[in-house]
């Protein structure tokens, strides 16, 4: 069957200017980081990204290591774009990066120019566009020059195949260089995606502040510390948990008694303000206005739903912060 997307499906979304760019990117986005590989079946995959747009989402997040195995959730995420989006990749935003391994030898990793160039085409080729919105460079490289690596970026965007420019994973002190190098070269930085949950704020000293500053977007990915932050583990490990499979990246060592604890604890003040821990540990990271999207992913279009409703109350009152530092200072 055809697919055809509701046609209010923006009113229900709301939209922030990505730092100072002409940009506005959803307040959620979908991460194609699990669920989308050929381990997975397409059929859930093309459901997800249907509820997805169906919703409002606009803005679909992929790698080229992204599957398993590396480089399939591209090429699902292709066919299903040809197959079923094709007459609304105008109305998408759709980014990849570069910067784990993906071949072997000495130019399939990391941030030389041979290698973004080369893996850049790579995506295009998987996911059979002609270029995608935003390129990151996945993570710093401590051996390439950094020069190197932005120059890449630039000349990537100056060939067209990107439209703008993105860095994940960087420290303040090598993201306030990048930016100043990528300012010189007239293509400035337009977001950085940090990992930034509840069980992980290093962002917020520093990087939030330089965001802020330089005018750069931020759109944090692994808000829910890979399934931690809901209630999926607190009566034991689901069958079809991340956990429980040999793919995942949260492992059952990491579910310890203390973090436990401090789950429940954030799930009962969750409750308390109408929403699931899931919904609060989304909204938690999107009431700063330094954030301009998060990256949730999902296992079924029912769990993107139900992430989805955490736009319903992004604010938090003083006493809701400090209860929530208390319970964490104890995970």
């Amino acid at each position: 069957m055809h697919y055809l997307p509701p046609s209010g499906r923006y009113s229900h979304m709301s939209y922030r200017r990505c730092g100072k760019s002409g940009l506005r990117l959803p307040a959620v986005s979908l991460g194609l980081w699990h669920n989308f590989g050929h381990v997975d079946v397409l059929e859930n995959s093309r459901r997800i990204l249907h509820t997805a747009f169906d919703s409002g989402i606009t803005h679909f997040d992929l790698a080229n290591n992204y599957g398993p195995p590396p480089g399939s959730a591209e090429e699902n995420f292709g066919k299903i774009l040809r197959d079923d989006f094709r007459g609304y990749r105008d109305e998408m935003i759709v980014s990849t990066k570069a910067g784990y391994t993906m071949w072997d030898g000495p130019y399939g990793d990391w941030g030389s120019r041979k290698y973004l160039v080369a893996s850049l085409d790579q995506s295009l080729r998987r996911m059979g566009l002609d270029y995608v919105d935003i390129f990151y460079h996945h993570r710093p490289d401590p051996e390439t020059p950094l020069e190197e690596t932005m120059g890449a970026l630039d000349h990537i965007v100056r060939q067209g195949k990107a439209l703008y420019i993105g860095l994940s994973n960087y420290r303040p002190p090598e993201a306030a260089r990048a930016f100043t190098i990528l300012r010189s070269l007239g293509t400035p930085c337009l977001i950085h995606q940090p990992k930034y949950s509840m069980m992980e704020r290093w962002v917020e000293d520093g990087l939030l502040d330089l965001l802020g500053k330089e005018g750069v977007g931020c759109i944090p990915f692994s808000p829910l510390a890979q399934g931690l932050l809901t209630d999926k583990y607190l009566g034991g490990i689901p069958a079809d948990s991340r956990v429980a499979k040999p793919h995942g990246f949260l492992k059952e060592h990491q579910l310890t008694d203390q973090k436990l604890a401090a789950v429940r604890d954030l799930n009962t003040l969750a409750g308390a303000r109408g929403q699931t821990l899931a919904q609060m540990a989304l909204s938690w990271i999107l009431r700063d206005p330094r954030v301009t999207s998060v990256l949730v992913g999902a296992s079924k279009p029912e769990q993107l739903l139900d992430s989805l409703k955490c736009l319903e109350n992004v604010t938090f009152d003083g006493e809701e912060l400090a209860t929530i530092d208390k319970i964490l200072s104890r995970a």
